[in-house]
C-alpha cells in the first residue's frame, strides 16, 4: 500500500499517469495505490450518454473563465475539478472480489468518515451518486476497471472556488434535485489540504487495506 501525492496536476497529464500506475499494478509491479492531486480548472466528460449537453458555458466563456474541457473514460456525467478540491484515485486490485458497486459504496463510506472527523455530517442520497451535505453535493464519485484493477476516484471539494460549477449541470443534477458546496462553505473557513489529506488517507487505508 502506498499513497502518492501529485500536487497540482493538468488532468490529461494525470489520466496518462493513472493508466500507466493501472497497467503496473496488473503485471504486479506495485500494489494498491491511492493517488491525491488537485487539477487545473478542467470539465472531464464521463461515459453517460448525453454528458457533453451538459455544458453550458459555451467555448469562448469557458476560455475566458480558463476553463479545460475533456474527455474521460470514467463513468458518470459531467464534472469540474479546479484547485483546492481533492481529487483521489484509487489503484486497486478487485480480482478477489470482482465487486464494483461495493468498491463504490465502501468509497463514499471513506468520504463520510473523513468528513465526519473533520466536523461535518454528509451522507449518500438514494439514486443519486457521491456525498451530500442535505441537498449539496460536497464529493462526485466516477470509477473504472481494468482486469479488475480500478482507477479514477473522487473529487472532495474543500476550498475550491465553486462559480465554475455554474457553467455546467454537475454530474446531470438539476438545480431542483440539488446544489454544489464545499467544506470552506459548509463550516465557514479555509481548510488546510494537507490535513483534509491526512484524513483521507487514513480512512481509506483503514477501508481497502485488505484488498
Amino acid at each position: 500500500m502506498r499513497t502518492l501525492d501529485w500536487g497540482l496536476t493538468d488532468y490529461k497529464d494525470a489520466l496518462t499517469r493513472q493508466k500507466e500506475l493501472v497497467e503496473a499494478r496488473i503485471e504486479g509491479k506495485i500494489g494498491n495505490t491511492l493517488v491525491l492531486t488537485e487539477h487545473n480548472p478542467v470539465y472531464t466528460l464521463g461515459s453517460r450518454k448525453g454528458a457533453e449537453e451538459h455544458l453550458l458555458w459555451n467555448e469562448r466563456k469557458r476560455a475566458r473563465m480558463g476553463v479545460d474541457v475533456h474527455t474521460s473514460n470514467r463513468g458518470g456525467d459531467v464534472t469540474y475539478h479546479g484547485p483546492g478540491q481533492i481529487v483521489g484515485y484509487g489503484i486497486i486490485d478487485l480480482s478477489n472480489k470482482k465487486d464494483l458497486h461495493t468498491y463504490l459504496r465502501d468509497l463514499e463510506q471513506v468520504i463520510i468518515n473523513t468528513l465526519s472527523e473533520l466536523g461535518l455530517k454528509a451522507e449518500r442520497r438514494d439514486g443519486l451518486t457521491g456525498i451530500w451535505v442535505g441537498s449539496k453535493k460536497i464529493a462526485a464519485m466516477g470509477v473504472a476497471v481494468r482486469k479488475w484493477v480500478t482507477y479514477h476516484g473522487f473529487a472532495l471539494n474543500v476550498n475550491v472556488d465553486l462559480t465554475p460549477f455554474s457553467g455546467i449541470i454537475p454530474c446531470g443534477i438539476t438545480p431542483d434535485e440539488g446544489t454544489v458546496t464545499s467544506i470552506q462553505l459548509e463550516m465557514g473557513k479555509q481548510l488546510d489540504l494537507t490535513q483534509v489529506k491526512s484524513t483521507l488517507t487514513k480512512h481509506f487505508w483503514n477501508t481497502f487495506e485488505h484488498e
